[in-house]
């Protein structure tokens, strides 16, 4: 590469290097840097890596290029973000679905003890190296200002690769796992600048004892915290309302909704505390299952919450949740904005939907609703035995409603059209999978119509835009990976107000 007048790309001055680099992209950066030993010099000043944003694939050969960056910018990154992504545990899951040859889920053996297969076990070898990897190249980083980092579990859960007994048949003694715990620890006593934590759907990384780690100052000015369904054994609680004293200065907040309790909405409703702007909860069957809702806020504790708190909204996900729980948990004085219902087993009721669009019209402004069913021939029927549809009636009260998605409930193809009238261009989004969508015996027995491309027609015209139902589920992260498009979403939802300060 030669430059006008003979000068070559290794004579430029580094600082005007860096400020070429700066315009281009990373994977550009990556290239240009191949130009000379200057260039390759110049690629990894700090001020080109305020932020890392990494996916990684659970593989070994992820090992060398992520000890290359993070050994080069760990040090002096002051923004980390890791999605220890899916793609691995799904393609070990339709392996042991494939019969021999295949990777089959975890078992016992004749003597009762836990069996797990070398692919599984590598899975899970691979996700603590990484972890690990990670973790100890920023472990002296004193300008760390936004550490983020998610798994996705959710799959090894189901098929119990990640209970006690089989996680000690791939880590004895627990000893990689402890090394992880105290190497996060480390990062967080060694922090001065944190202003943002966040850590979702990983394996066992955040302890009870890893927020003490934090020196007062630095807890007196972190911004957001989110420990979500990080695997802790059942009567574990990673934060508690003492804890959360020392966080005065905090903004946003995401936690497991069983262990956010009364006392923690008091603590948070204190003058002490500047007024908390969005609050993100997972309500889990299995947290429910092992956990009281005994300790949750009341509708006075939320309102003396929102009092303090006057702009505070609320993003709540549901897992597999029974209607009777959720009419409990759902409080009138709750600044509902977001819900998003996932279920395997326990559907939601419509009992459930009309309390919400009654509770929250003034809040709402995204509702999702999916029911994972193996079954396609029969959906449950919100609409039945009642004289108006749940999900009309929520799109007729919810005035500032934006967002609606739904596959594994019936939904008929007039009420469709219904909502897209009522809601018009202000409903953003409208995700309805093809096979949830059904038309009663008028409209199929009408020989001049055909029913499908009137569907099309009539809520096109009614969102003013052209709409199609979805096709292919797995194009959308919202109803083939629940719990990671929480986890995106949930960064969203708590960084709008983090951008307006």
């Amino acid at each position: 590469m030669a430059l006008c007048g003979g000068v070559g790309a290794s004579s430029l001055p580094s600082e005007l290097v860096v400020h070429i680099f700066s315009f281009l992209p990373a994977p550009d950066r990556l290239r240009a840097s191949l130009a000379c030993s200057h260039w390759r010099e110049c690629l990894f000043y700090p001020a080109l890596w305020p932020e890392l944003r990494l996916s990684l694939r659970l593989s070994l050969a992820e090992r060398p290029r992520l000890d290359f960056l993070l050994r080069r910018c760990g040090g002096f990154v002051r923004e980390l973000r890791v999605e220890f992504a899916a793609d691995n545990y799904l393609a070990v899951g339709a392996e042991s679905c494939a019969g021999a040859g295949g990777a089959s889920p975890p078992t016992t053996d004749q003597q009762g003890e836990p069996h797990i297969s070398e692919r599984w076990a590598d899975v899970i070898r691979t996700y603590l190296e990484l972890v690990q990897c990670v973790l100890s190249s920023i472990r002296g980083n004193r300008n760390l200002q936004k550490l983020s980092l998610v798994g996705d579990i959710s799959i090894l859960q189901q098929n119990g690769a990640v209970t006690s007994p089989y996680l000690n048949r791939v880590d004895p003694g627990s000893k990689k796992v402890r090394q992880i715990q105290q190497l996060f620890e480390e990062i967080l006593a060694n922090s001065r600048q944190l202003k943002w934590l966040s850590c979702g759907f990983m394996l066992e990384i955040v302890t009870p004892t890893s927020l003490a780690s934090l020196s007062n100052p630095v807890a007196s000015t972190l911004e957001h915290v989110s420990l979500l369904d990080n695997h802790s054994p059942a009567s574990t609680i990673l934060i508690t309302a003492v804890e959360l004293e020392r966080f005065v200065n905090l903004r946003s907040l995401a936690l497991d909704f069983c262990d956010f309790t009364a006392e923690m909405a008091r603590v948070l409703a204190n003058n002490n505390h500047v007024p908390l702007h969005r609050l993100s909860l997972l309500v889990h069957s299995t947290s429910l299952k092992s956990k009281t809702l005994d300790k949750m806020p009341d509708d006075e504790d939320w309102k003396a919450l929102t009092q303090n708190s006057t702009n505070l909204r609320v993003y709540m996900m549901a897992f597999d949740v029974k209607s009777d729980d959720m009419l409990r948990i759902l409080k009138p004085s709750i600044p509902l904005e977001r819900i998003h219902f996932d279920s395997y087993i326990t559907c939601v009721s419509g009992a459930v939907v009309d309390l919400i669009s009654r509770q929250y019209d003034a809040f709402l402004t995204h509702f999702i609703l999916m029911n994972d069913v193996n079954d396609m021939s029969g959906f449950p029927d919100l609409s039945d035995n009642r004289n108006e549809d749940p999900l009309v009636l929520l799109a007729w009260r919810c005035m500032r409603l934006s967002m609606l998605a739904i596959h594994g409930y019936t939904v008929w193809a007039h009420n469709l059209i219904a909502i897209a009238r009522l809601r018009g261009p202000d409903l953003k989004v409208l995700e309805v999978t093809e096979e949830s969508i059904d038309f009663d015996q008028s409209e199929l027995a009408d020989q001049d119509v055909d029913p499908v491309h009137n569907l099309i027609e009539q809520v096109s015209i009614g969102l003013a835009r052209p709409w199609q139902a979805v096709m292919d589920i797995e194009l959308l992260s919202v109803f083939t990976e629940p719990a990671r498009h929480f986890y995106r979403e949930m960064q969203n939802f708590s960084e709008v107000n983090r951008m307006r300060l």
